[in-house]
């Protein structure tokens, strides 16, 4: 049986930040091959790929994606920790699945597909492309850091690029200009003030400013200034972008982005459950079965420059991983 870590590590050597996992996809594509799946590459954009590993179908798919968010960080084991760009979110979870598969299939279990998608960091494009395929199975296992819990629900996402607008001027007159800046900066920290939805389940909707460009020099009065925000969805998007037009009326031009609704999953008797305040691409993936939601590591650390997975929590989630796949063809839900 594949060493679970020892493959995971391979995976992470492997740079794949979203719009550049050309390399990852060409190692899965080879691995399942090697191992006897039919495999499938479906293009997403040139020189990126989904990989849709298949046996007898009808059954189970094991999913997550292969993309990561920015910078590389290779892979290091230190005592129980392996570190690493993806070691949580989500190498370490294909890893585990593709393991899990290997086990199941040695047991003579067939009914099990693999589906590793790209570009969910950023606009979820492959798990869009991924729903034309002609899926057959009966349910959908997304990966995720879930801290080993089958998920309840996770909250949506919506996008939307706040912009303002003044004149440019020379820095040494602004008399003569008005800062674009000047709007934005009295806008954004209003954002705390609104009255955001509340859900029992899934708790209160937030919001993030993760990116703000403005201006071209120091010495020029900026006659432009953007935001990009990020907000996580507990209920319907429309209360939502009413508080936010709301917000902006008058003041600033809004631009939506994409859009992912919140869900509520189906669990199992027998296993850990919670909800998950980020977004997965289950919401994309409606063809591929019923979802469920489940992977070893935690989101707190996603992201960071700290990102890392227990090695035991890594290893015990292949055995999960089965375990689901079983109960579930069992038909014990």
């Amino acid at each position: 049986m594949t060493d679970v870590v020892a493959l995971a590590a391979e995976l992470l050597a492997i740079p794949s930040v979203t719009n550049d996992e050309g390399a990852v996809v060409e190692y899965l594509h080879r691995r399942l091959i090697g191992a006897g799946w039919n495999v499938a590459l479906q293009e997403v954009t040139p020189g990126r790929a989904n990989v849709w590993a298949s046996r007898a179908g009808g059954g189970v798919t094991l999913s997550t994606h292969v993309d990561t968010v920015p910078p590389f960080l290779a892979p290091r084991l230190d005592g129980d920790w392996l570190y690493g760009r993806g070691a949580c979110d989500a190498k370490g979870i294909a890893a585990a699945m593709l393991v899990a598969a290997e086990e199941l299939v040695q047991g003579g279990e067939d009914r099990v597909d693999l589906l590793f998608v790209v570009g969910e960091e950023k606009g979820s494009d492959g798990a869009r492309m991924a729903n034309r395929l002609p899926a057959t199975s009966r349910y959908l296992i997304n990966g995720e850091p879930t801290e080993s819990t089958l998920a309840t629900g996770c909250k949506g996402s919506l996008r939307v690029k706040v912009r303002t607008h003044g004149r440019a001027a020379h820095s040494a007159y602004p008399e003569l200009g008005q800062s674009a800046l000047t709007p934005m900066l009295a806008l954004l920290p209003q954002l705390d003030a609104l009255a955001w939805p509340v859900d029992e389940l899934l708790g209160p909707t937030t919001v993030n400013v993760g990116v703000m460009r403005a201006g071209a020099e120091a010495n020029i009065i900026p006659a432009d200034a953007e935001a990009e925000m990020m907000i996580r969805l507990v209920g319907d998007r429309m209360p939502v972008q009413a508080l936010v037009e709301d917000w902006a009326r008058g003041r600033a031009d809004l631009e939506y982005g994409s859009h992912i609704p919140p869900q509520r999953f189906h669990v199992l008797p027998g296993f850990p459950t919670g909800p998950v305040s980020y977004t997965s691409d289950i919401p994309l993936l409606g063809n591929w079965g019923t979802p469920l939601l489940f992977g070893p590591g935690s989101i707190h650390v996603a992201h960071t420059s700290e990102e890392r997975i227990s090695v035991s929590e890594l290893r015990d989630s292949v055995a999960t991983y089965v375990r689901l796949v079983r109960t579930l063809l069992e038909g014990a839900v």
